[in-house]
């Protein structure tokens, strides 16, 4: 009797690729600002400008894995890239005095949320222990 298939990995979704593709950006982008922040250091405010870059370069780190984590179908990148979703709204609505920041904030989190609630996306990100992931 012939060995059964194993399970295949689904393809990823359009939503989940376009969520993980702006996910990556926004680490990007907070590991330039870590190598901003360690490029404008003074002695005034070393204490400070170190421990902000290194918040700046882990966090961009865990978004870059998590954006790494969601294009394998792993279920739990989903909930840290949600959170940090909610605070980029957060901080959006924080900066509304200023549109040209506060705006393309908003709109980046809106469609990563959208994308990671998009039921195609829930589908491939069901936790299924039996499917093989890469």
């Amino acid at each position: 009797m012939p060995e059964p298939a194993p399970p295949t990995v689904p393809a990823n979704p359009p939503p989940l690729l376009v969520a993980a593709s702006l996910v990556a950006v926004q680490g990007l982008l907070l590991l330039l600002f870590a190598a901003l922040e360690i490029a404008s250091l003074s002695a005034e405010r070393m204490s400070m400008g170190l421990t902000t870059s290194a918040f700046f370069l882990a966090y961009g780190a865990a978004l870059l894995g998590c954006a790494w984590a969601l294009t394998r179908q792993h279920a739990w990148a989903r909930g840290p890239v949600l959170l940090t979703q909610l605070i980029q709204l957060g901080l959006a609505w924080n900066l509304r005095d200023q549109p040209g920041v506060s705006i393309p904030m908003a709109v980046v989190a809106l469609i990563v949320v959208a994308g990671m609630l998009h039921p195609a996306t829930q589908d491939v990100l069901d936790d299924d222990p039996t499917r093989n992931r890469g």
